[in-house]
């Protein structure tokens, strides 16, 4: 079986289509494996280090914002979008797959829109609540769109084949576990709280976090393991005009990046964070109370999307950027532990809320469409 990937831009679209291929390889290891990104992308990096053949084709997306800088890059982007095409149909005759496999992005669009001119058999995925463009335009012609969350249906044209299977979970969080994720941790009977605002960092999620840390570094009441991300490298300095004494407080763990998140979400007792949609079916698996802090610079405010699709279902709490302070954060903690039923019922809605089988799930529909194709 010969297998074409498009998708890239971030790790929420780059991550699950690696994550479908690791499987595929799994179950059938003489798959053929094609990845097609956009050039200058980080697919172009992240694609090789994972051990897949990578080819790369000339994209970017409409500025929304106008200014006589974009007009030039949308007048670019017009010419991209021609070019694109054909750069596509290029891999696709000389790769000539059984099918392909969109994850979103603005280089998926031309590479699965040709795919279908083709006749290709042509599946998608999309990971949030609410639909990028790409996915949206492809949605109509693609063989399945498959979601990660239900409520990204109503956003899609009725003639959308759609099916639910969920977001690729690594397999690491799914099976980290509470009791020897705390033993490894080196944590004690105390309630631990884990934060983080991605790998770049959010500077308003690190302001807050900080006032939190300070708190409970003042306190001693709660453990505290925080991310504050690539840009965040003043973080430790503002904790120490806050007066925290990071060597001396042992209740907290201020690191760049959390390597071990499947331990340190197995051990949280409660996880603030922005509402990407892979950090939330990580955080589903593990059955994890949480604050979310939807970013508001994503395309389609899809954060927002993805977040209100556990609040409504009790899954986790909401704060929005606009309401976020130290302050507000402080408060909003304290009332959630000081009602450990609350806890608990985010906690197990967020469990139900988890598909654990979307690996499984998205191979059994790649060969459903490679069925139907006969």
């Amino acid at each position: 079986m010969k297998v074409l990937f498009a998708g890239g831009g971030t790790g929420g679209h780059i991550n699950p289509a690696l994550a479908i291929a690791g499987y595929l390889k799994e179950k059938e290891p003489d798959t053929q494996i094609l990845y097609v990104g956009a050039a200058g992308g980080m697919e172009e990096r992240l694609v090789p280090a994972a051990g897949y053949p990578f080819r790369s084709i000339t994209i970017s997306g409409f500025q929304r914002k106008l200014t006589v800088k974009n007009v030039a890059r949308n007048i670019r982007t017009v010419v991209r979008v021609v070019t694109s095409s054909a750069q596509a149909k290029k891999i696709l005759r000389e790769f000539a797959p059984d099918i392909c496999v969109g994850t979103g992005g603005y280089v998926s669009g031309p590479v699965i829109r040709e795919a279908i001119r083709l006749g290709i058999p042509s599946i998608i995925h999309e990971q949030n609540a609410f639909p990028g463009v790409t996915n949206k335009m492809l949605s109509k012609h693609a063989n399945r769109t498959m979601l990660a969350v239900e409520d990204a249906q109503k956003h899609l044209d009725p003639s959308a084949h759609c099916v639910l299977t969920g977001n690729p979970v690594r397999q690491e969080v799914i099976y980290a576990r509470r009791e020897e994720a705390r033993k490894k941790l080196g944590l004690d009977g105390r309630p631990l709280i884990l934060s983080f605002g991605g790998s770049l960092g959010a500077r308003t999620v690190n302001e807050a976090c900080a006032d939190l840390i300070a708190k409970s570094a003042a306190s001693g009441k709660y453990q505290h393991i925080h991310g504050y991300g690539q840009y965040g490298k003043w973080f430790p300095d503002l904790l120490k005009e806050k007066g925290v004494d990071l060597k001396a407080a042992r209740n907290i763990s201020v690191r760049e990046y959390i390597t071990d998140i499947p331990d340190c979400l197995a051990a949280a007792d409660l996880v603030i964070c922005r509402a990407g949609a892979i950090t939330l079916s990580e955080l589903q698996a593990q059955g994890r109370a949480s604050i979310l802090i939807p970013s508001p610079n994503v395309a389609e405010n899809h954060q927002y999307h993805n977040a209100m699709a556990m609040v409504r279902r009790g899954a986790a709490d909401l704060l929005e950027e606009k309401d976020l302070s130290g302050e507000a954060l402080c408060r909003k903690v304290e009332e959630l532990f000081h009602d450990p039923t609350r806890i608990r019922s985010l906690s197990e809605n967020a469990k139900k809320m988890a598909i654990l089988d979307a690996n499984e799930r998205i191979y059994r529909i790649i060969h459903e469409v490679l069925a139907d194709k006969g």
